[in-house]
């Protein structure tokens, strides 16, 4: 096969066949494309951290010669220094979230003329096709980190909060993932840049309060996840330090403590999240559970007690 996809016995091969329904995504018909499934929103930016599921073919064979669709979350990938195949990298930026497509990638946009044998041929033509699982614009982050402590001391608010956002976002993605030891490292992640921030302005102080709320919370979430109750107390009291009527920090806080077996702590929680918010079936049901807990605990012990007493009465007197 070479990259002009030429015909064998005068007839159009497969890939010179799906060629005609593709459109030209470089003028040069150097990368070709057929949108399979649609996507939403914008256009990837060439600042984006990827997330993609890929399978690369030859011509002729109907097994990829590479593939990731088996792992359920692929690593991001960001657009510029983690893609090594020019093909790959200009057709993920013609795609949307959630799109699914097809590309021909000419032998300049892939692996040249020497190809990669035994896999792929010299001057090979080869298909990709993509699936966009998510992506966020990583900009402001990759700039971020990549600065002096003493320059991100001095760092742009506004573009501060754009860092804590995304990888607070990449949190969320993790944690919608079921990957929670990664979401709760994006979270750690975004709350560290506020570390060494003190804002004189009170506006800006709101700001930086709001956006580390919003952290402490998906921090005390996640610790319950990783049943690690008594962080997620830690971070839920955070968080109703610097929002005491928070219902979401409370009702984690009583979650927390009825695992620790803090019942009575649990209670409070629970009754001050319940004022706040009387009909929420989470807070409803966590006391019915905790109710629950309370009279088996309170059981027990005084099977324990019964026990013990029993074991110090003294022996009856043989006549």
């Amino acid at each position: 096969m070479n990259g002009s996809c030429e015909s064998r016995a005068g007839q159009l091969s497969p890939f010179d066949y799906m060629s005609q329904r593709m459109q030209d995504v470089t003028g040069d018909g150097g990368v070709l494309k057929e949108v399979l499934r649609p996507g939403s929103g914008s256009v990837i930016p060439s600042t984006a951290s990827v997330s993609v599921h890929y399978s690369a073919y030859s011509e002729y064979t109907d097994r990829p010669f590479d593939s990731n669709v088996q792992r359920d979350v692929p690593r991001f990938m960001k657009l510029g220094r983690d893609i090594t195949l020019l093909g790959m990298e200009l057709a993920i930026r013609t795609m949307r979230k959630g799109e699914f497509s097809r590309f021909l990638f000419k032998p300049m946009y892939a692996f040249g003329s020497m190809g990669c044998p035994p896999r792929i041929p010299e001057n090979a033509t080869v298909m990709f096709e993509l699936e966009i699982l998510h992506f966020l614009d990583t900009l402001e982050s990759d700039e971020y980190f990549g600065l002096s402590q003493e320059e991100q001391i001095i760092y742009p608010l506004a573009k501060l909060l754009k860092v804590a956002s995304t990888e607070r976002e990449f949190g969320n993605y993790f944690f919608q993932k079921q990957r929670y030891e990664d979401a709760k490292d994006q979270y750690k992640k975004a709350l560290s840049v506020f570390a060494h921030r003190h804002e004189a302005d009170e506006v800006q102080k709101q700001q930086v309060q709001s956006s580390k709320l919003l952290l402490y919370l998906n921090l005390s979430l996640v610790s319950l996840k990783l049943n690690a109750p008594g962080r997620a107390l830690v971070y839920g009291e955070r968080a109703l330090q610097i929002e005491s009527k928070n219902p979401k920090a409370l009702f984690r806080c009583g979650q927390a403590c009825m695992l620790m077996l803090e019942y009575d702590r649990s209670k409070n929680f629970l009754l001050r999240a319940q004022k706040l918010e009387p009909f929420n079936p989470d807070v409803n049901n966590a006391l019915v559970k905790l109710d629950s807990c309370y009279r088996e605990w309170n059981l027990k012990e005084k099977e324990m007690c019964s026990k013990m007493f029993a074991a110090w009465e003294p022996a009856a007197v043989k006549d």
